[in-house]
């Protein structure tokens, strides 16, 4: 059939399952938004306040589905404001579709209005990027995008198109989808259930990898079958119950005591769809040093991952949830009980704990181990970056996959609201919540207009200490107590800036403000801004200095 490009993007999208996008119109992408008038029917749009919350929401709507997300943006700055975004989707792995306009391919190179090289500017943080500038050329650009972002290890793909290309005609014949197919070596995989089948004190770290291609199940299997331990990382949140008594918390900077006890003690380190970002190791070569009685094992669908940062001792480049699967059918029960009696010692030894002096004094432990008990581990949790991030982490248990919508490996403070927006647009039937620091929460808070718009019922809980705590923790530590910068004591009224935007406002002033608070929260069903009051001076904990060894947690501030 005959169509126009932006009939073909849309055609398109529909072929791919695609049935939700999120963005903002502008004039290059003119065209694509006349023909989604018309498509309204079969793919809605998400019009948020600031490209690059479109583009968090088009992330976190991916996490928490296991699609593809997908943002449409306009040429210039509004291609440019989807760049953090789409570095953020591509450090941690998320397979999402951009498309962007431009101007007409006459005036491309020429320094026009509203033109910027967005397939320059953003190839080092795609998987792949292109601008298509011949109309039969489009459908397969976009089929092949969609293929990328979701093959091997996943990531974000952009699309950019000129506005010439979105209205001239072309044939258009629908294809069906291409297929992923994945190999494993059979001799790697029988070596490594040998290995394990002879360890005596196995240690499973398990990551993101473990969340994308769907391995939890087999992971739960797996921990079981040889009874290990389960330690994750901040990016495999939700890959494993965290209620179970076999899991650890995370490892690296502010993991657990337990787990850097775990990684010193035990013969085989078993390593699931995670990279050794810094933020684990602490330092690569006393990593290795405290991890010196264990063979390590990485197992990772990305090859260029294995022996990057820390050299393994055996590895299996594949598929995880097929790894896992294999594994679990080659590998007899195993029974370390004396192994496990000393984990669970540990736990209990080293529990997470915040005090205070003060018996109704606002605690996030407390808060977060109450919303994890009103909404039995099952909400979807978003996150900005700093300390609630860290907090939630450690007090929240995670007991369903795809709950966890975090900015991992770029760290992307603002990133929370506008992923929120996409978890719960894919998930309506679940209580959403994003947690939020005062100092990332005036980074987006313009989102929560698109909130009041759509009346999406997302809980916004602003652990509001005045100032940027993770950097003044830093700071208190490291630079003599120079808090340059880092004191924010905005005189905002949060009630009155809700009730201005049209949601809902509850204050958390006190201890036994909490529970009622966050019931009142949840059963409202409307899109809640939370001002939660904490002190400036709550620390994350343990914390392991930059540079240090994991093996030596700081345990307390003074």
């Amino acid at each position: 059939m005959l169509l126009n490009g932006s009939q073909i993007i849309l055609e398109c999208l529909i072929e791919q399952g695609v049935d939700t996008v999120f963005g903002y119109p502008g004039g290059a992408v003119l065209n694509i938004y006349d023909a989604l008038y018309d498509y309204s029917d079969k793919i809605t749009h998400i019009l948020t306040s600031h490209e690059q919350a479109a583009s968090h929401a088009a992330d976190g709507y991916s996490r928490t589905t296991g699609k593809t997300g997908v943002v449409i943006a306009t040429s210039g700055p509004g291609a440019t404001n989807l760049v953090t975004g789409l570095a953020t989707a591509y450090m941690d792995s998320i397979p999402m579709v951009a498309i962007t306009g431009n101007v007409a391919t006459s005036l491309l190179g020429l320094d026009s209005f509203q033109e910027v090289d967005i397939t320059g500017i953003t190839m080092p943080i795609t998987k792949h990027n292109y601008i298509v500038k011949d109309v039969t050329k489009l459908a397969d650009a976009i089929r092949e995008a969609f293929f990328i972002a979701n093959d091997g290890r996943k990531g974000p793909v952009l699309i950019d198109v000129p506005k010439d290309i979105t209205a001239a005609m072309c044939e258009y014949e629908p294809k069906a989808l291409k297929n992923h197919s994945y190999t494993i070596d059979e001799d790697e995989i029988k070596t490594v259930a040998e290995l394990i089948s002879r360890s005596e004190r196995p240690f499973i770290y398990a990551g993101g990898g473990v969340v994308s291609c769907d391995a939890v199940k087999e992971l739960a299997e797996f921990a079981e079958q040889i009874d290990a331990p389960v330690s994750l990382s901040l990016m495999g949140q939700c890959a494993f119950d965290n209620s179970d008594e076999r899991y650890t918390g995370m490892l690296g900077m502010h993991g657990t005591k337990a787990s850097s006890l775990a990684l010193t003690e035990c013969d085989l380190m078993i390593v699931l769809g995670s990279r050794f970002s810094d933020r684990v190791t602490c330092n690569a070569e006393t990593f290795r040093q405290a991890a010196e009685k264990a063979n390590i094992l990485h197992i990772d669908i990305d090859p260029a991952e294995v022996n990057k940062n820390i050299t393994a001792d055996y590895k299996v480049c594949g598929n995880v949830k097929l790894v896992l699967a294999k594994l679990n059918m080659l590998i007899e029960k195993k029974n370390h009980s004396e192994w496990m009696d000393r984990i669970i010692e540990w736990k209990k030894s080293y529990p997470l704990c915040q005090v205070s002096d003060d018996a109704d004094d606002v605690l996030p432990q407390d808060v977060l181990e109450t919303l994890d008990e009103l909404t039995n581990g099952e909400a979807i949790v978003s996150t900005e970056v700093g300390q609630h991030q860290m907090w939630t982490a450690e007090f929240y248990n995670f007991r369903k996959p795809r709950s966890f919508a975090s900015s991992g490996g770029l760290g992307t403070m603002g990133y929370g609201l506008g992923a929120a927006i996409g978890c719960k647009v894919g998930n309506p039937d679940r209580v959403v919540v994003n947690c939020a620091g005062d100092g990332s929460f005036y980074m987006n808070m313009n989102e929560l207009t698109t909130l009041a718009k759509y009346q999406l019922p997302v809980i916004e809980l602003v652990f509001n200490n005045s100032v940027l705590g993770m950097v003044r923790q830093w700071q208190k530590l490291f630079y003599n107590n120079h808090f340059s910068q880092t004191t924010l004591e905005k005189p905002t009224d949060f009630e009155l800036l809700a009730k201005a935007i049209g949601i809902e406002a509850l204050t958390i002033r006190k201890k036994s403000d909490i529970r009622p608070v966050l019931e009142k929260a949840i059963s409202l069903n409307k899109p809640v801004l939370i001002n939660c009051i904490i002190d400036k001076d709550i620390n994350v904990l343990p914390m392991v200095p930059a540079g240090s060894s994991i093996a030596e947690p700081i345990l307390e501030i003074k």
